[in-house]
């Protein structure tokens, strides 16, 4: 699986966890939906690590936290 696209699953899976909308997350955290959408679209092939602690913030997550599931364990993805 390409790194992004466990980036995309990892915030899906917080949305539904959370029980919130993108909308609803680009709102608590000053992003714009479109952005978020591009992600979880994996349209954006270099996500930066700032806006990833952005997003993970509205979740009120670490980076340690957000990284530490099964989808970044070692060998699970592939990097471009």
């Amino acid at each position: 699986m390409k790194l992004q696209k466990a980036v995309a699953l990892r915030i899906s899976n917080l949305l539904i966890e959370h029980n919130m909308s993108r909308y609803a997350l680009c709102k608590k955290v000053a992003m714009p939906e479109q952005t978020l959408k591009h992600i979880i679209d994996e349209r954006n092939k270099n996500i930066e690590l700032a806006t990833i602690a952005t997003i993970i913030e509205g979740f009120d997550m670490s980076l340690e936290e957000f990284f530490s599931d099964e989808l970044f364990a070692k060998n699970s993805y592939e990097v471009d």
